[in-house]
């Protein structure tokens, strides 16, 4: 397996140096005794499941959180009092999943926040401002204008102004934190070219991604972060993928995508021409059958969440015709669609997924209350008894029922999102993105539950921006651009065959 292609030379000069840091949080260790070194000039991939210690770490090296022991070197210089000052003056900046721009402020203004002194009575030159904010961009490639709004930029254009900030304030140290898990392919293809062109340049890049895919394309070196330990350091051309997977996870992974093992059934969920001008989806064919794994591919914004929003009742249909079990029906609202047996895992778990300060009992309950409770009085010792029910079949780890959704780790999340919509029973699942930001453990696992409820008849339509998850999970995959369906693959299709159809250049695509 080939690594980058211009890896750092081994003895090349060192951006930063952790020496045995650890760091607990009461009786819990997230960091027992982790050496990590970062060369000028590299990429540096840290991956571990969810709760392995990369956030402790990045907010140590970040200046954030102070380590029990164990020392911190940036550039060979000792910091003995690491805070998030001394941390950004030294060099030291983190690029999140979410950008963090105001966005009523223009381009310029959010760059110049990163380097200009803070001071109330100084005159600003606007014109200088503008060209440092433009020189920076184009240092990263880019030809955005310093005047946008950033409000009206697009996710991977907001990154690249936040990394321009960063560049701007002297950054020699880059913590990149699962920068795509948001981006189409297309997308996290520009941000790839952005992060080569900034070794290239001598940065020193932390990436942090649960997408072993880009790992091996854009790291010299991957460290593998196992309960709070570091398992070990190797060149990314000294290991393969099934080797980083197993000693993350601490055991054998069999197999990434568990094949289907049986045959789908009737025709559940059609649709045909169906449209909607609030969203702009212009003309959707598909058939869904009991038992089977639907894929819907595209690009971002080709219309697949807008798609499942016309499904699940949250936007209105404007054209065409749905059909359930042969049947004519009209789906106007979320309640329509639960009534029919469509249920809906959204793509963003924390806004609409789940209701993060309540316990996990309340959440996999709430939206079954009425036939669970119809005195309307919550009985508690049967939600948590349908609870821990849906807790041992998703395996899903927690203190209790009474834990709050908002203490478990991501994968855990979305399994409590998943049993919200299990518990009434659907006849159609639709996920979108259902394993974004979880780890590899946590992401087999979904596969797997996934594979056991469509073996019970479920029909599951699965929208994924994953093309190995998409290409390994679906029985056939319905490709759609632009609002349209275009291209219906049976299962063994390839991934140019599919990404042809996503942007547009496919012949003899089957229809």
């Amino acid at each position: 397996m080939s690594g980058s292609a211009n890896p750092p030379p081994s003895d090349g000069p060192c951006a930063l140096d952790l020496r045995a840091v650890s760091k607990s949080f009461g009786a819990v260790r997230a960091l027992k005794n982790v050496s990590f070194t970062l060369r000028q000039g590299e990429v540096h991939a840290i991956v571990g499941e969810n709760g392995a210690g990369k956030s402790t770490l990045i907010r140590i090296i970040t200046g954030a959180d102070s380590p029990d022991s164990g020392s911190i070197s940036i550039a060979g210089q000792l910091m003995p009092r690491l805070n998030p000052r001394i941390a950004h003056q030294a060099g030291v900046a983190c690029i999140y999943q979410q950008p963090a721009l105001f966005s009523e402020l223009t381009v310029a203004e959010n760059v110049a926040l990163g380097f200009e002194p803070p001071n109330a009575w100084r005159k600003i030159d606007w014109k200088a401002r503008g060209k440092a904010a433009r020189d920076l961009l184009q240092r990263l490639g880019t030809e955005i204008d310093p005047e946008s709004e950033s409000g009206t930029l697009s996710m991977p254009e907001q990154q690249l102004v936040e990394i321009a900030r960063a560049l701007g304030a002297g950054a020699r140290v880059l913590i990149m934190d699962e920068p795509s898990a948001s981006l189409s392919e297309t997308e996290a293809q520009l941000l790839h070219a952005v992060v080569r062109e900034l070794r290239q340049q001598g940065v020193a890049i932390i990436y942090i991604s649960h997408r072993l895919d880009e790992v091996f394309a854009l790291a010299d070196r991957i460290t593998i972060l196992r309960d709070g330990e570091s398992i070990g350091t190797y060149d990314v051309a000294a290991i393969d993928r099934r080797t980083v997977v197993e000693r993350m996870v601490g055991r054998a992974i069999s197999t990434i995508y568990p094949p289907s093992q049986n045959a789908p059934g009737e025709i559940v969920l059609r649709a045909r021409g169906l449209c909607s001008d609030a969203v702009a989806v212009r003309g959707v064919d598909l058939e869904l059958r009991a038992g089977e794994v639907l894929g819907l591919g595209g690009l971002m914004g080709a219309g697949r969440t807008e798609f499942a929003h016309i499904l699940f009742g949250l936007a209105p249909a404007s054209a065409g015709s749905l059909e359930l079990d042969g049947k004519p029906v009209r789906i106007d609202s979320p309640r329509s669609a639960i009534a029919h047996g469509i249920a809906y895992v959204p793509e963003d778990r924390i806004r609409h997924g789940v209701i993060l300060p309540l316990s996990i009992a309340a959440n996999i309950t709430i939206a079954r209350q009425r036939a669970l409770f119809p005195g309307g009085w919550i009985r508690e010792n049967i939600e948590r008894a349908r609870t821990r029910e849906f807790m041992k079949m998703l395996s899903i780890k927690a203190a209790g029922t009474d834990a709050p959704v908002q203490s478990l780790s991501g994968g855990n999340q979305q399994k409590v999102a998943l049993a919200r919509w299990l518990i009434c029973r659907p006849r159609v699942l639709i996920l979108d993105e259902p394993t974004q930001g979880v780890d590899v453990g946590a992401k087999a696992e979904i596969h797997r539950i996934i594979r056991e409820l469509t073996r019970d008849g479920l029909a599951v339509l699965m929208i994924s921006s994953d093309l190995p998850e998409l290409l390994g999970m679906s029985d056939r995959i319905v490709v759609i651009r632009d609002g349209k369906s275009v291209a219906t693959f049976a299962e063994n299709a390839s991934a140019d065959e599919v990404m042809a159809a996503a942007v547009g250049h496919a012949e003899n695509i089957p229809a």
